[in-house]
């Protein structure tokens, strides 16, 4: 294989502990902490792979580059690369599919289980003294219920979709699903139908035309008013105001959020009226993010670069 320059356009995303020298093997690499819409061209003059998770690759940022080849995003998702551009000047990109499974469902799981038991709540009672100074051996308010055989409802039954539906049955939970192509594995429903039944739900989509605002304020309206909803797919999946005004007026439970259409959120989003509110866990998108699992991540990039100038097509998304 040449000896080729890869630009890591965002590093800083995939963490300081991550040893990108495994890139070595397949040429020069050099890693920029961030990259603005602005500095693309720049930070990718020469290059002939760019590895990127958050910056937006489309006519605007790339428009200059004629040395790029291949785009590897270290991620599932594709919602930052403009597709069809690619195509047409003949850019390959490549995702990587599978690597997030458990990482994914461990904090899906963290927050269901957060929220449902009140930790926030019991935790503040010790740390603020009042257990101390009580008298009282326990504390069991707010009352909290368990999640064994409640229904938890999965939208987007995919690989996460699926290891979280393991994880939910082993907690004793009734779990339906949300997928356009029936499976023969789970009890599959329309979404108003999970919207209106389950205790739990838990968003696993990918974002595209058909799922942009699918969480509407309509379907928001139909849910439980116990019910507790977390998204860790896209932000802009849901409605975001729509989240944010039923957690205000209490017309859901709980609110576990992983991402958001804006990130970071901006002061103006929605979620800041909320974001210290008890009965809401808000992450700064790192659900993806366990050192096993970035490590896998890099793992099948390079197997994507090298199948790139080898001629093959591993995980060619174009």
């Amino acid at each position: 294989m040449k000896n080729v320059k890869i630009a890591v356009l965002d590093s800083a995303t995939l963490g300081e502990d991550l040893d990108l020298s495994a890139l070595k093997d397949y040429g020069e690499f050099f890693a920029y902490k961030t990259t603005a819409p602005e500095e693309v061209c720049d930070h990718l003059k020469d290059a002939e792979v760019a590895l990127i998770n958050k910056v937006k690759m489309n006519e605007k940022t790339l428009a200059g580059n004629d040395s790029l080849k291949l785009i590897c995003i270290a991620a599932t998702g594709f919602d930052n690369v403009d597709l069809d551009y690619c195509k047409k000047k003949g850019i390959a990109v490549c995702n990587v599919a599978g690597y997030s499974t458990e990482s994914v469902a461990q904090l899906t799981a963290a927050m269901a289980l957060y929220l449902s038991t009140n930790i926030y709540d019991f935790t503040e009672h010790v740390r603020s003294g009042e257990y101390t100074k009580g008298g009282v051996a326990n504390k069991l308010t707010p009352v909290y219920h368990e999640i064994s055989g409640k229904t938890w409802g999965i939208v987007g039954y995919g690989n996460i979709g699926k290891k979280v539906g393991d994880v939910a049955r082993a907690l004793g939970c009734k779990v339906l699903a949300f997928k356009k192509t029936p499976a023969t594995d789970v009890e599959c429903v329309d979404l108003k139908t999970l919207c209106a039944q389950s205790d739990i739900i838990s968003v696993h989509l990918p974002l595209n035309d058909s799922t942009r605002g699918i969480i509407s304020s309509e379907l928001i309206s139909s849910m439980k008013k116990d019910a507790i909803l977390i998204n860790v797919a896209r932000g802009a999946v849901c409605d975001e105001a729509a989240v944010a005004k039923a957690i205000k007026d209490g017309k859901i439970a709980g609110l576990g959020c992983d991402v958001y259409s804006s990130e970071p959120f901006p002061e103006t989003h929605p979620f800041n009226e909320i974001k210290e509110y008890r009965n809401v866990c808000l992450t700064p998108h790192m659900a993806w993010g366990s050192y096993e699992a970035r490590k896998r991540c890099l793992n099948e990039i390079c197997m994507n670069i090298r199948s790139f100038y080898e001629g093959g097509n591993r995980s060619r998304l174009v």
